[in-house]
């Protein structure tokens, strides 16, 4: 695996390789979870990757940064949801 994150920044690039695990794992989520929840995760994932990449190109980060980091946080919660806990 090459290091990618000189050419791309290190929040990009470890932003890709999470997307590189996610999207193959909401594949294997049931079927009644892959179509709701699952593309709710996915989008919001790529959605946070193009504020990052966003953020690169351009002079005025700072809405860009805080576009990614709110995709982010709502990333944590739909994945705590899409993880239920049993209790007992």
């Amino acid at each position: 695996m090459t290091d990618n994150s000189k050419r791309t920044g290190p929040a990009i690039e470890a932003h890709y390789q999470f997307l590189a695990w996610l999207v193959p794992t909401i594949e294997k989520f049931p079927r009644s979870h892959k179509f709701t929840i699952g593309d709710r995760i996915q989008v919001t994932a790529l959605d946070a990757l193009e504020a990052l990449i966003e953020a690169t190109y351009t002079r005025d980060r700072t809405h860009h940064l805080w576009q990614a980091n709110l995709g982010i946080e709502k990333l944590r919660f739909l994945l705590r949801l899409a993880y239920p806990r049993t209790t007992g």
